[in-house]
């Protein structure tokens, strides 16, 4: 332990590598740190650690967890980003924006001397270079009192440095994606538990990012509605009402726990299928056999073969619709649906005929 005047400060805290070693850097100085964990709605299920082990994680580098949950103002950064979306739909910038807009709250709250995040110069090309960098600090007001304590000696010195709450000399100098130092010191603190490194959020996949915009045309991008996007398949209909298909029975079983009580929920009856949603403010007999319909191509039935389903409590028997009767209600990137779309037409096409320009009458 560094001697130190004893001070007090927030850190962002996602509970990856970077932002433990940032923490770690920090309390081996003897600096009181609250590590603050944004939880946001499109982290990647199965990825998102818990509360359980963020705070295992805090505790670990002598730190205390405090989290806060993203509300609807943080879908409006999503929907109009004011440093515009970095790739897909994600606002990365406006994003650690608002998370660190937080932590200077809880600072002033609890009386704390800086704020300080895990951040890497260069590891994300757009918004952790130098420059985005500066403009982070100057848009949250933070200038002078935020600190990247993994890259504090490629920057300029922060007030925490200059009157010795924290010694410089004691921080980093990373840059760029590698994480093998990383690795390393988390070695030689002892710390052998953390998460793969990767993109954790779902707004960055294109698939995803178009089920959110195809939800933001709609004005359904609300809180209670973001997590039906990470499963299944989506359709949205003429009437505008929504369809989802699980794509396997772990999906199957996602989306009959979302499933609400106003949903239509279609079942396959004697073969085996998926689960389907049907969601729409305005139900019509009309949509739900377009539901079953659906449903049923995605059932193991013989093509061709009525299939018989349980839709809100009703038996329907319906045939399966082909891929290309309903191909442009699905709601995907646009050259994916083309390409589904051609490959639907293709196999219409006698084998030896496809690609073949068609021949003048």
């Amino acid at each position: 332990m560094i001697p130190s005047r004893k001070s007090k400060a927030v850190g962002l805290f996602s509970g990856g590598l970077d932002s433990i070693l940032a923490t770690k850097l920090i309390t081996e100085q003897g600096v009181t740190v609250v590590a603050l964990h944004y939880r946001l709605p499109f982290g990647v299920p199965g990825r998102e650690p818990n509360e359980e082990r963020l705070s295992k994680m805090a505790g670990l580098v002598g730190a205390s967890l405090m989290t806060l949950d993203a509300d609807e103002s943080y879908l409006q950064l999503v929907k109009s980003p004011q440093f515009g979306h970095v790739k897909q739909l994600a606002p990365c910038i406006d994003c650690i924006v608002l998370m660190l807009a937080k932590a200077k709250e809880l600072a002033k709250e609890i009386k704390a001397d800086f704020v300080f995040t895990g951040e890497v110069v260069g590891q994300r090309a757009i918004c952790q270079n130098k420059r985005s960098l500066k403009q982070i600090e100057k848009a949250v007001g933070l200038e002078g009192r935020l600190l990247r304590p993994l890259s504090a000696k490629l920057l300029e010195p922060t007030i925490p440095e200059l009157t010795g709450l924290v010694r410089r000399e004691r921080l980093l100098d990373l840059k760029g994606r590698s994480r093998r130092r990383q690795i390393r010191l988390a070695h030689e603190f002892g710390i052998f538990d953390y998460p793969v490194p990767g993109a954790g959020c779902m707004l960055l996949d294109k698939n995803f990012a178009d089920r959110a915009r195809d939800a933001i045309q709609q004005d359904q991008l609300v809180l209670p509605e973001i997590e039906l996007l990470k499963y299944g398949r989506h359709f949205r209909l003429e009437s505008g009402a929504k369809v989802v298909v699980g794509r396997n029975e772990a999906e199957n079983k996602q989306l009959e726990q979302l499933a609400r009580e106003d949903d239509v929920v279609c079942k396959t009856v004697e073969v085996m299928g998926p689960v389907a949603i049907l969601r729409s403010q305005r139900k019509t007999k009309k949509d739900t056999e377009i539901a079953a319909r659906i449903t049923a191509r995605y059932s193991d039935a013989p093509a061709g073969k009525p299939v018989k389903l349980e839709c809100a409590g009703k038996t329907l028997s319906v045939k399966p619709y082909k891929d290309e009767d309903f191909a442009a209600w699905r709601v995907q990137a646009e050259d994916t649906k083309h390409s589904e779309q051609k490959a639907a037409k293709e196999a219409q096409v006698p084998r030896g005929q496809r690609g073949k320009a068609a021949e003048p009458r």
